[in-house]
């Protein structure tokens, strides 16, 4: 009997292993298509561009055609170039980007220390207001911040030196730097909330070593706690460039006229069916293809997002690891 049971138990155990390994590779395969899926819708539209880019003007018609062009050039990368001006129009919008970033970072992070390490009545009310400019929409702003700089003013000292209403910031780039350096601009609310919840984390005995050497608030921030932020300073600092570097609101309100990315892009459509005859050589008479527009179009669409591309290949292992150690996921 004692060896029948011990064959029966031993029948079960391999039929529970096998049972689990299935499982486990049932589990596995539903784990990778869906993984693979997500990837392919995620990474379809940039592999789109790239055939655009690539695609000659002949392969347009060709049905047989979905994503590896038949005939291969170069020279839509060219008219897109020309269309853009490509490169001094990124230098011009790297120098702005880095800039705003760099104002917005800093001024974030002391908004947020101050919020996580300072009591003062009605702390908890401003930091309540900077939670909701994260909920209101940005449009519903427009009006009055379109106001503001269009007659800009502190405390009424202009006008009541000049006499006048104020100074025209707009289609300069002091709005967005002002807006910046006042942890006021793009997305500040979200930067202020993750250096609270960094700073909030931090040990206080470090601050009180600091005092007790004679250091003040504004040189603690800097010589001690600032060094110890480098996750959220990199997090905020790559949220904040990109951002920056897509955003339409702030630079079709205040900076219509500049020459920065987002303006560029938005007008490209336009600009593509009104030049590329001219380019072609066709004259200023001719109408040019609409669906060659559309392969111009997205070829400067892919150069336009190039620069993210490159610095996320640089700096997404670090952007992880800055995202896990910060407020945001605790």
């Amino acid at each position: 009997m004692s060896i029948v049971r011990t064959q029966s138990d031993i029948g079960k155990q391999r039929l529970t292993k096998a049972r689990n390994r299935a499982a486990n590779l049932l589990w596995s395969i539903f784990r990778y298509a869906l993984i693979i899926g997500i990837s392919f819708v995620i990474i379809y539209p940039l592999l789109s561009k790239v055939s655009y880019a690539l695609k000659d003007k002949q392969d347009i018609y060709n049905p047989t055609i979905y994503m590896i062009p038949v005939h291969f050039t170069l020279d839509n990368l060219k008219l897109a170039l020309d269309l853009l001006d490509y490169w001094p129009l990124l230098a011009s919008t790297l120098v702005y980007v880095f800039i705003t970033m760099l104002l917005a970072t800093i001024s974030s992070a002391l908004a947020g220390y101050g919020f996580a390490r300072f009591s003062f009545p009605g702390s908890n009310i401003l930091f309540a207001l900077v939670i909701l400019t994260i909920m209101v929409p940005m449009s519903t702003l427009m009006v009055p911040m379109y106001l503001h700089f269009r007659s800009f003013d502190i405390l009424g000292i202009f006008h009541l030196i000049t006499g006048k209403d104020g100074v025209n910031l707009l289609n300069s780039y002091w709005p967005a730097m002002i807006t910046s350096a006042t942890a006021n601009g793009l997305k500040s609310g979200l930067y202020i909330y993750i250096f609270r919840q960094f700073f909030r984390g931090l040990p206080k005995e470090i601050e009180e070593a600091a005092l007790i050497d004679g250091a003040g608030g504004i040189k603690t921030f800097f010589t001690i706690m600032l060094p110890n932020a480098i996750p959220p300073l990199m997090t905020v600092a790559l949220f904040s460039f990109v951002w920056q570097y897509n955003d339409t609101f702030y630079t079709s309100l205040f900076m219509s006229e500049s020459l920065l990315m987002p303006l560029k892009v938005a007008s490209l459509p336009a600009n593509t069916s009104q030049f590329l005859p001219i380019l072609l050589g066709l004259g200023t008479n001719a109408k040019a293809d609409p669906n060659y527009v559309a392969l111009i179009v997205d070829t400067g669409i892919l150069l336009a997002i190039l620069p993210l591309i490159i610095l996320y290949l640089f700096v997404q292992r670090h952007f992880v690891e800055s995202v896990e150690r910060t407020g945001v996921v605790g």
